[in-house]
């Protein structure tokens, strides 16, 4: 760079217009120098430098091919004379390849070669399931008279406890009976399995699985608390446990645990429309090719997540119009609609600092001024807390507000963007911003929000999102769920192990756990 920041922060627009036009000139090449300089800085990636591809959101590494890369490749092809008759035939058979790959399903093909389980495990228990009453003349039935029609074999996991430490892998085979009754009717019991659902259409649970509940939740606890992908789950089992199951598998525990888990979303949302304080807050997500957002709701006793475009049919789905709680977030104007709403001071802080740092001096100045007041105001609010003050802080401080709005009602008009906007946001939120003032009992910050997100947005760097409408649903229930059990300070895994064990039988999931130490 030619030009320092010193420079720079003493230069603004009243000064370039006083230059004469031979300095001008030899400032404007400087200038041009060092904008194509930091032109070149912005452009870098992991594909024409040394950063890493960990560096770059997962929405800016689609196509491998750059700008200058795709115009050598079509000069190419321009320099060759085409042939009319082969480029006919080549473009028929393009369109009956293509054709064929439309029609192509995902999985195995018919007539392909099937590939069944081959690690065989010790039976460790035995579960039989008779029926108790026949189905025409409803009369209890003789079960010494039971004949096997159908079993399966369920491997799971023993819970470690204090007296059991570890894991210990169980085998259990369930045979199912048919029973002839005294009215001739032979009732068979079978394996429940559920109806598709309203929320995921293309995916059911039933009581004919490999993976039992408790392996189904370690499974779910690998993949989310663990963030690993289902080849590094397959060789955890495969590695600790001397279990062979396959990728198929593992990724269809996941979705039907996320199915059986999913009428538990209603408890979750009844919870969060009842609360006093809500912290929501959003950051975006990928599901394939699609831009769309993580949402969190974050309660003293629940935290939920949703994914979903970033727009107010959302909020207004979950919330509705007349939520009456605190609601705790950031300058999204699509909260603006809940008059009890207040404003996270943290971003305003960070704005705030950035213009200090700017090299205009209206910036600079803007942001001392706002840096100042702000810190200003939540010293006094930190003190009320704990000594409450004889009048409201909105009135003590009332001539600083006032300066202060006159300040932002002059930045709004100049031309620096950064001003512009935090004066703009400033105004907007003027009440949301400094109603903590009037009740300094709410928090100053949204970082409840910004916790709950920060472990999946590393999980996101990871897998780079989701692919299905169905995926994200089951990825946003099943994390609601280990949040809202750790922010209770209960496991989990035991509650997702009984969810699991009551859906597959056809019973209601059991309500969420209480906060321990309030039973």
């Amino acid at each position: 760079m030619q030009l320092s920041d010193r420079d720079l922060s003493k230069l603004d627009e009243e000064d370039l217009l006083n230059l004469s036009e031979e300095v001008l000139r030899f400032l404007s090449v400087h200038l041009l120098n060092d904008l194509k300089e930091a032109r070149e800085r912005l452009n870098l990636n992991s594909r024409n430098s040394s950063r890493p591809p960990s560096s770059e959101a997962p929405w800016e590494k689609d196509g491998d091919q750059n700008e200058s890369e795709l115009v050598e490749a079509d000069n190419n092809a321009n320099q060759t004379e085409p042939n009319p008759d082969k480029e006919s035939s080549h473009k028929t058979q393009q369109t009956e390849n293509n054709t064929t790959e439309e029609k192509r399903k995902p999985g195995k093909q018919p007539g392909a070669q099937g590939f069944g389980r081959q690690q065989t495990l010790a039976i460790t228990d035995y579960r039989d399931h008779p029926p108790e009453y026949c189905e025409i003349c409803h009369q209890s039935l003789n079960t010494s008279y039971k004949k096997a029609h159908t079993a399966f074999e369920t491997v799971d996991i023993e819970w470690a406890d204090k007296n059991n430490p570890g894991l210990r892998l169980t085998n259990t085979k369930h045979t199912f009976y048919e029973i002839l009754c005294a009215c001739g009717h032979v009732t068979q019991q079978t394996p429940y399995r559920s109806e598709s659902g309203k929320g995921l259409p293309d995916i059911s649970y039933s009581q004919w699985r490999l993976v039992g509940p408790g392996l189904a939740s370690l499974i779910i606890c690998l993949a989310y608390r663990m963030r690993l992908s289902r080849e590094r789950i397959q060789e955890f089992l495969h590695d600790w446990l001397g279990l062979q199951l396959s990728i198929g598998t593992i990724n269809n525990t996941l979705h039907e645990s996320g199915a059986a888990a999913l009428p538990i979303e209603a408890e979750l949302v009844k919870e969060v429309v009842e609360s006093k304080l809500l912290h929501v807050d959003e950051t975006s997500w990928m599901e394939l090719s699609t831009m769309l957002w993580l949402w969190v709701f974050s309660t003293s006793t629940v935290t939920v997540f949703w994914i979903a475009s970033r727009s107010a049919e959302l909020i207004e789905t979950i919330l509705g119009q007349s939520y009456a709680g605190w609601l705790m977030s950031d300058g999204y104007r699509v909260y603006r609609q809940y008059p009890n709403r207040v404003r996270c001071w943290a971003h305003l802080l960070r704005k705030a600092e950035g213009l200090k740092e700017s090299l205009d001096r209206d910036a600079q100045n803007f942001g001392k001024q706002t840096l100042k007041l702000i810190n200003q105001l939540m010293t006094a609010i930190y003190d009320a807390r704990v000594h409450p003050p004889d009048k409201p802080l909105t009135e003590i401080y009332q001539a600083q507000l006032i300066t202060y709005r006159q300040l932002c009602e002059q930045m709004k008009v100049v031309s620096h963007k950064k001003t512009h906007a935090l004066a703009t946001e400033m105004l907007n939120d003027w009440e949301a911003i400094f109603r903590v003032l009037e009740f300094p009992h709410l928090p100053l910050t949204n970082n409840e929000a910004e916790r709950a997100l920060r472990h999946w947005v590393i999980l996101r760097g990871i897998s780079y999102g989701t692919r299905t409408q169905e995926g994200s649903g089951i990825f946003a229930i099943l994390i609601s769920i280990i949040e809202t059990c750790r922010k209770r300070q209960q496991s989990p895994w035991l509650y997702l192990t009984a969810v699991i064990h009551n859906r597959r039988t056809g019973n209601a999931a059991p309500k969420l756990p209480i906060v321990k130490g309030s039973e």
